[in-house]
């Protein structure tokens, strides 16, 4: 990484895996926007780079084979420090708590670091494992943290006391120009409003909670539900969909990079996760001015406008079911609006990369 035809800033990234999730979508958007700055090494600890196929052509990037001591933190730790001090790269970058020995060895390596946080995984979602508190404390109080969420802002300064001084709220942001007039995607014929969602089929998404809460509207009335997104628990929820009886009116539709034609098919956005922080998904609703039911994680209440409020429910399955009927029954159109207005006002991704660019010591212009 250090060719002298190399931009002025080398970035060395740490992701536990860089499939396409929030954290990896975002850097993809970093990275493109900062194109002409900046070079990137990306290591993916579990090999997986599926990501890579929102990078723009021509980026300046390296996917090297860093190796990984699983499940060893102090090899795992030194194996970091010794891989970043050869790479010798102008910042660091970690990601999660899967990074955290790579975070740590970047500090005994000497080189300047920033450690973000997008969230939790199901192990975490309802408190804090205190091993993982004491070593966030320990590792991350010497380095910028960059948190997208106001609930993540609180628990690094609250639970794992980080020094307020070394915390940064930059809240995620999309292009929200992609979302405006969208041609929808094709369904396949059926009758009812459409009810869809977006998400990697993962445990924490909890989408078995919303084939249940489906499957009691469904009971009630014509509606459909439109389910994009693929992952390990798919071949669980069609088989729950076949239990519950509803497989004729559920259609799994796989990854997709076209979001924006999806949600333009879609009366309302469901989310229906057990544990969110700030979810991109949920801004590509509102800038596609979709009515939104969710479940009350993260910062979603303050995410939504003050008119989508009451459709953000606990995260049971009977109150999710009945934010659900209720927003069928809303004021659609006026709902979807007031959630448009919000995204343009408060997210979008310009505000997202200055942000970034400031702490990445990167000059947009």
């Amino acid at each position: 990484m250090s060719d002298k035809t190399s931009p002025a800033r080398r970035l060395l990234w740490v992701f536990p895996g860089f499939g396409v999730g929030g954290a990896q979508v975002r850097f993809a958007a970093l990275a493109n926007r900062f194109s002409a700055k900046c070079s990137h090494c990306i290591v993916a600890l579990n090999g997986d780079l599926a990501c890579r196929e929102k990078l723009a052509p021509g980026l300046e990037t390296a996917f090297p084979d860093a190796g990984h001591e699983a499940g060893r933190m102090i090899p795992a730790i030194a194996h970091a420090r010794h891989f970043l001090r050869a790479q010798n790269p102008d910042l660091v970058i970690t990601s999660n708590w899967g990074a955290i020995e790579w975070a740590i060895g970047a500090r005994l390596a000497g080189l300047p670091h920033i450690h973000t946080e997008d969230g939790f995984g199901p192990e975490e979602r309802s408190r804090q494992i205190p091993r993982r508190v004491l070593t966030r404390r320990l590792a991350l109080r010497g380095s910028r943290v960059i948190l997208p969420s106001r609930t993540l802002h609180r628990i690094a300064l609250d639970t794992w006391r980080l020094p307020a001084k070394n915390l940064s709220y930059i809240p995620n942001g999309i292009d929200l120009a992609r979302f405006a007039n969208a041609t929808p995607a094709v369904l396949p014929p059926g009758k009812g409003m459409v009810i869809g969602t977006i998400a990697a089929l993962r445990a924490e998404k909890n989408i078995g909670r919303l084939l249940r809460a489906f499957a009691v509207i469904r009971a009630e009335r014509p509606v459909r539900l439109v389910i994009v997104g693929d992952g390990p628990e798919r071949a669980g929820l069609e088989r729950l969909a076949g239990d519950l009886g509803v497989a004729g009116d559920v259609v799994f539709a796989g990854y997709s990079t076209q979001a924006e034609s999806w949600l333009a098919c879609f009366d309302v956005f469901a989310l229906s996760s057990d544990t969110e922080q700030m979810p991109l998904s949920l801004l590509e609703a509102m800038a596609a001015g979709r009515p939104v039911v969710s479940t009350d994680v993260g910062d979603v209440r303050a995410m939504l406008s003050a008119q989508n409020g009451d459709f953000v429910t606990a995260s049971d399955d009977a109150p999710f079911a009945a934010g659900l009927r209720r927003l069928l029954a809303a004021p659609l159109t006026d709902i979807g609006a007031a959630n448009r207005i919000k995204a343009h006002a408060d997210y979008d991704q310009e505000a997202m990369f200055a942000g970034y660019a400031r702490h990445f010591r990167v000059d947009l212009q």
